[in-house]
């Protein structure tokens, strides 16, 4: 099949079917496990560290309230799939319900936001691997890593979802086994720490919130970083075998899957190890093995956490080239970066992308640790605007059903679009506390330069195609 013929089709009614070109590959044992992966990552896995500092055992709390949120976006997000299942869902649904320009500007930011996590992960696999091979440099590890998962993107949508089944395996089978652990040493008292493990660790030192509510406040931007990437479900509408069964199932263990991974394995940490015995910079997970005593338990977590790294990594490649495509089939972007190539892949875009998350490689030698915290801050102001961008599409659509302009999904989000309000003064809220914090605050100066810059360019590509930029040239709905 050549590149013209896997084109989008633009019809009489706007752009074709919603496969779009697209091989539908991903079977439902794939997006699942896709869907768990994108709720477990690094931040997790490392960032919790910090945040245990700060927050003490309140840090659960923190996860739950914020689980709630991101149940209620997803669910927004699952209603709209179900109206209409694109790739690169929330971008189009901001061009139809918002109008041309917040597409764009969403659609550009969600690239912007997994080629910096790709250029972190990147990185931070490095630094796993010289946990056990010191004397490879990181720029060679970081390389490596990045050819291979460019090879794997560009074969075909099966092997990417083949590859982030398995990285996810690895990562749910960890934190399964840390809380059947935990569960033993707390009921059963064995390994070093029986003698201290106890459910009183929850409120025994200084209380459930031992350094205030405000500090506990202060780590919803890292618990919010941590839950990055499970929008990813929504990207993998157009490549779905049968989205219409496989994405409200997906969105749907969304609950348990927090319950279990977040609340469930931090509740049981903080009552194996007191909260006191935590530091920034050191992962509980491999704190928490190191004080149960279990035989290369560091270097189990330190393989686990690299795992989520690549996952994270190349999840990222896989998005950023739909998000290219989406845009350049609303003429927003470049028109090469329609093209699929002979796999049905993206592969131009994910080239680019590719190219530009190489940037990290090169980084390895000359940015210090901390620029790479900012770049967790810009992804997650990035992903902010993004979850922003799908709760104000769902109210919009909402109402748009209510006056029958439109018809109603069979996926319709719990509460309407009350979910939705009480979400978005949510992430307000955070996006405040993002501000009033010193070293986090640097993200919105990057994305107010990044606001500016897409602001040119809509102007350019305004001067040089009109049409592209008319609310009216956007369809109502497809298929």
């Amino acid at each position: 099949m050549t590149s013209a013929q896997v084109d989008t089709a633009k019809g009489p009614e706007g752009p074709e079917e919603p496969g779009e070109g697209y091989e539908r590959g991903l079977g439902s044992r794939q997006v699942q496990m896709i869907a768990i992966g994108g709720a477990i990552g690094v931040g997790l896995f490392l960032g919790a560290g910090a945040n245990i500092a700060k927050a003490g055992p309140s840090l659960i709390f923190m996860y739950a309230l914020a689980g709630v949120i991101i149940f209620f976006i997803m669910r927004a997000l699952g209603e709209l799939l179900l109206y209409r299942p694109v790739s690169g869902s929330f971008a189009e649904y901001s061009r139809e319900f918002l109008g041309p320009f917040f597409g764009y500007f969403t659609g550009w930011t969600y690239w912007l936001m997994w080629v910096v996590t790709g250029m972190a992960e990147l990185t931070a696999a490095a630094i796993y691997v010289n946990y056990w091979f010191p004397a490879v440099p990181q720029w060679v590890t970081a390389l490596v890593f990045l050819v291979i998962l460019f090879g794997v993107n560009l074969i075909s949508v099966k092997l990417f979802g083949e590859l982030e089944f398995w990285f996810s395996m690895v990562k749910v089978t960890a934190l399964i086994g840390m809380i059947v652990i935990g569960l033993g040493v707390l009921t059963f008292g064995f390994s070093s720490a029986g003698d201290t493990a106890a459910v009183s660790n929850l409120w025994a030192f200084d209380g459930f919130f031992p350094k205030g509510v405000g500090s506990s406040l202060m780590t919803l931007q890292g618990v919010m970083f941590a839950y990055l990437a499970v929008e990813l479900v929504g990207v993998t509408a157009g490549e779905s075998q049968d989205p219409e069964k496989t994405l409200p199932k997906a969105i749907n263990t969304l609950p348990w899957r927090i319950a279990l991974f977040y609340v469930g394995a931090l509740t049981v940490i903080l009552c194996v190890v007191k909260w006191t015995e935590f530091a920034p910079g050191v992962s509980p997970f491999v704190a928490a093995f190191a004080k149960i005593g279990i035989p290369a338990g560091a270097g189990i977590v330190n393989f686990v956490v690299l795992t989520a790294a690549l996952s994270s990594c190349n999840s990222g490649m896989y998005s950023t080239g739909r998000m290219l495509r989406n845009l350049a089939d609303s003429g927003e972007a470049p028109a090469a970066f329609r093209k699929l190539s002979s796999t049905r892949t993206p592969a131009f875009g994910i080239a680019v992308s590719v190219a530009f998350m190489g940037i990290g490689v090169v980084l390895n030698y000359v940015v210090p640790e901390k620029a790479f915290g900012y770049v967790t801050s810009v992804a997650t102001a990035a992903g902010i605007w993004t979850w922003l961008m799908i709760l104000i599409s769902h109210v919009l659509y909402r109402r748009a059903v209510e006056a029958g302009r439109l018809p109603a999904s069979p996926f319709p989000a719990p509460g309407g679009s009350k979910c939705s309000y009480v979400a978005i003064a949510f992430l307000l809220f955070v996006t405040g506390l993002i501000a009033y914090d010193a070293d986090s605050r640097v993200c919105l100066y990057v994305m107010a330069g990044w606001a500016a810059a897409l602001g040119i360019g809509w102007a350019v590509l305004k001067s040089r195609n009109p049409d592209v930029t008319r609310r009216d040239a956007t369809p109502a709905k497809v298929g």
